[in-house]
């Protein structure tokens, strides 16, 4: 089995499946804020005192957006990659995913920057050199996928819509390594996943009304042979989890930086049971119908 976060680099095998069923751990938008992250890796069970992997088998997803607002770019890359090397020993695994804040970076779009979390670069052109594609942020952000399967559930930051589902996630994220030096250094999108209606920039499950919008989420997680899909990008300003059409769209941007009140707080899926977990406790969201489509081809 070929590591979620080294399967970019192989070229048989562009789609992140994981073999087994095991426990996931997935977490949203971390803006910037290293001290909540740590809170809730610590609370999910990922982490000790000493931001060293306890997941054991544990699949943690991180959906995209770990920079921005916030001043701990650094330090936040540094801890999800030392995660990253250290889970496979205890046959966990961290799946980094790239967001619209990361590829905004890459592209020079600072809008969101702030002058506290530049000086921590060093300078302002030491954080340019940093994004580029050879740099030591840019390099590492350059193998992320904007999308992944672990046992049925398609993970990504914006949502994959019933068109992108068409080309499949393999396509998406082949599409992905294949584009980015061009959408980095010339600002075109060939394939039109880095844009508005791409992975990671799409709004519609997080925002459209029910229930027209159920119907069009079960034939798109039906394409993808699919159970349910996780996403982050649009904050829940109530620091609440969203569930939309029995489950099938669950919503994880739940506004953990400071900069959105920070909620610490992250979805567990063990099976068919998902729970959110909160610094005030656990909150069972298995919805009371299982979805309809179950996915068992694991590959």
């Amino acid at each position: 089995m070929i590591p979620c976060y080294l399967y970019a680099l192989a070229l048989s095998a562009l789609t992140c499946f994981v073999a087994q069923a095991r426990r996931i751990v997935a977490v949203g938008d971390l803006h910037g804020d290293l001290a909540n992250s740590r809170k809730t890796f610590r609370m999910a069970g990922l982490i000790d005192d000493d931001d060293r992997w306890i997941g054991n088998d544990t699949v943690f997803v991180q959906t995209g957006d770990v920079l921005d607002r916030g001043t701990d770019t650094i330090a936040l890359y540094d801890l999800l990659r030392k995660l990253r090397d250290e889970a496979p020993a205890t046959g966990g695994e961290v799946i980094p995913l790239l967001g619209n804040h990361e590829v905004m970076n890459l592209i020079g779009d600072w809008r969101y920057v702030t002058r506290q979390e530049i000086d921590t670069f060093g300078s302002y052109e030491d954080r340019v050199k940093a994004f580029r594609l050879d740099g030591f942020l840019g390099e590492y952000l350059g193998e992320l996928n904007m999308t992944a399967v672990v046992d049925g559930n398609v993970f990504c930051h914006g949502g994959i819509d019933i068109n992108f589902a068409k080309l499949g996630v393999d396509t998406i994220n082949s599409f992905v390594h294949e584009d980015m030096p061009v959408v980095v250094g010339q600002h075109k999108d060939p394939h039109g996943v880095f844009g508005e209606q791409g992975p990671t920039w799409y709004r519609g499950w997080a925002l459209d009304k029910e229930p027209g919008v159920c119907e069009a989420v079960q034939q798109t997680l039906s394409i993808l042979k699919a159970d349910r899909m996780i996403i982050g990008h649009t904050p829940q300003l109530d620091g609440q989890i969203l569930t939309r059409c029995d489950g099938k769209i669950i919503v994880i941007d739940i506004g953990l930086s400071w900069v959105y009140g920070g909620h610490a707080g992250a979805l567990e899926i063990d099976g068919e049971k998902l729970t959110a977990i909160y610094k005030s406790g656990r909150v069972d969201l298995t919805p009371s119908r299982p979805p309809p489509f179950v996915h068992q081809e694991l590959r």
